[in-house]
């Protein structure tokens, strides 16, 4: 906006129509900026739209993470399944990898957590009886799954066929119901039981 093309005064902004004028002098708050010929200086109007939207982040943030926040992300979800599956397969790697990495950089305690559950729950479905060599195995699944992450830039993982924890059948964790799967996949299947192609596959190599 050209300052020097305003007119000085809001009477003379009224007078011809002019939805902002210039007189050069500071408003109230000190900022010298063009007003508004029905509201206030442009300067004072962006800090309160600031403040305003921090105060909305800040409302937002904590519904979010409320009870009642929850249940309409997930009423949301279930209404609008299709568009927001379609949503995340068309967003870029790179930005689901910033995104992700930022969450963690964020709530470095949740992700603790969950690596401690993660580990406690591998541990217990982890039978005593498996060999040196098949606990090799599962480290060399984990050490592929991470090189091709690395390699492609898709988030690779390691899946269980067979869940851990399950309404029906709790899997183990050992290499034969272990598969390596984009993390895509992986949410999809959620804690699904496999196809008959897949059960079949897992009882011929077990």
């Amino acid at each position: 906006m050209d300052h020097t093309k305003l007119p000085s005064t809001r009477a003379e902004a009224k007078a011809i129509g002019a939805t902002h004028y210039f007189t050069g002098k500071p408003c109230k708050h000190g900022h010298i900026a063009p007003r508004k010929t029905k509201g206030a200086c442009v300067e004072c109007l962006r800090a309160e739209w600031v403040k305003s939207n921090e105060t909305r982040a800040d409302y937002f943030q904590a519904y979010n993470k409320s009870e009642a926040g929850q249940a309409a992300k997930q009423r949301y979800y279930e209404t609008n399944k299709a568009a927001v599956i379609a949503k995340a397969r068309a967003t870029p790697n790179e930005l689901k990898n910033a995104y992700r990495k930022a969450w963690k950089e964020a709530n470095p305690l949740q992700v603790l957590a969950d690596n401690k559950v993660r580990r406690r729950k591998h541990r217990a479905a982890t039978p005593p009886w498996l060999s040196r060599k098949q606990k090799s195995e599962i480290r060399a699944l984990y050490q592929a799954a991470i090189l091709s992450s690395q390699t492609t830039g898709v988030r690779y993982v390691v899946d269980h066929i067979y869940p851990l924890r399950s309404e029906t059948v709790c899997g183990l964790h050992v290499p034969w119901n272990l598969r390596i799967t984009t993390q895509e996949e992986n949410l999809k299947k959620s804690n699904a039981l496999p196809g008959d192609d897949m059960a079949l596959a897992f009882t011929h190599k077990g």
